[in-house]
């Protein structure tokens, strides 16, 4: 059996991050999701690091990837030395009390697009030492693991070093534009319900990998799959655009919806879940002067604003 030569003060400690996203989300896919890498990248990490042990850490079965004995062995230093690393961190942003530096938010693509430039406009007016960087995902960025320092989410976090606060909800509905609506040989009132039989006369906008609207719908009591959109697109910024151009009937933010005259709702008497606003942070970080003056602002601006 060949001598290990893994020396920790000369690895790159985003292979070891890599090496455990890929333990706990059981896949080279979903772990590159998560961190927000191609897999062709995340393949190439976890190949330098067992480059640099000397060893394999996974081997290929049916079902995705199995730890190999090596990796069994370092999964527990492995998640050690990540909360070592998440320590450190937060000891350091923590002991910086000035207003003066960068505070890093992440929140969706169109909280991104439609709602955060007029907010953070305002915090720049009032804080121009302060700098932002947005990540404008749908991914859910790992506040533990410092990807954010402030994550705004349409789900409440489950970590308990998290701190959450439920802001508001954002009400949803279904959209159409005008002229696709005039073409349509039945128009839909908007004070009827919805119905499986009633729906499917219409082409419907949806989501392509994402089971969020199939599992809406269907807590609605309306049984769909993804064959019943004619139209599918993970993109929300483009979904948003095909509704506007007339492509069909989508589902949209009210507000936002609300904003286009040309646009109208259909089916109204059909409730749908509305969205929730969460503001989120880490425990520790609420100790830091900056990120705690961008998460009260952004706070009161959610609440309050009427966008």
């Amino acid at each position: 059996m060949s001598k290990l030569t893994f020396d920790p003060s000369q690895t790159d400690w985003n292979l070891i991050r890599s090496f455990v996203a890929v333990v706990e989300q059981g896949s080279l896919t979903r772990a590159a999701e998560v961190l927000g890498l191609s897999q062709p990248t995340l393949s190439r990490q976890i190949a330098e690091l067992e480059g640099s042990i000397g060893a394999a850490l996974f081997e290929r079965v049916a079902r995705g990837l199995k730890l190999t004995s090596t990796g069994e062995n370092l999964v527990e230093p492995a998640r050690y030395m990540m909360a070592a690393a998440r320590s450190l961190g937060m000891a350091a942003a923590t002991q910086d009390n000035g207003l003066r530096g960068t505070v890093r938010i992440t929140a969706s693509e169109m909280v991104s697009g439609f709602v955060l430039p007029a907010l953070l406009r305002q915090l720049a007016q009032l804080h121009p030492e302060i700098q932002i960087e947005l990540v404008a995902s749908n991914q859910v960025s790992n506040l533990l693991e410092r990807e954010a320092d402030i994550a705004i989410r349409m789900i409440r976090p489950a970590q308990s070093a998290l701190i959450a606060r439920h802001l508001t909800d954002w009400p949803i509905g279904m959209y159409g534009h005008r002229d696709y609506l005039a073409g349509l040989p039945v128009l839909p009132s908007k004070n009827q319900t919805a119905t499986l039989a009633l729906m499917q006369k219409f082409r419907w906008l949806g989501l392509d990998q994402s089971d969020q609207f199939i599992t809406g719908f269907r807590a609605a009591g309306i049984q769909i799959d993804r064959s019943f959109f004619d139209f599918r697109c993970d993109n929300y910024l483009v979904n948003w655009q095909a509704i506007q151009q007339g492509l069909g009937i989508g589902i949209a933010m009210r507000w936002l919806a609300e904003r286009n005259p040309e646009l109208e709702q259909v089916l109204a008497e059909q409730e749908l879940p509305s969205l929730p606003v969460w503001l989120t942070t880490h425990r520790e970080l609420k100790s830091s002067k900056r990120i705690r003056t961008v998460f009260d602002f952004l706070a009161e601006g959610l609440l309050q604003h009427r966008f």
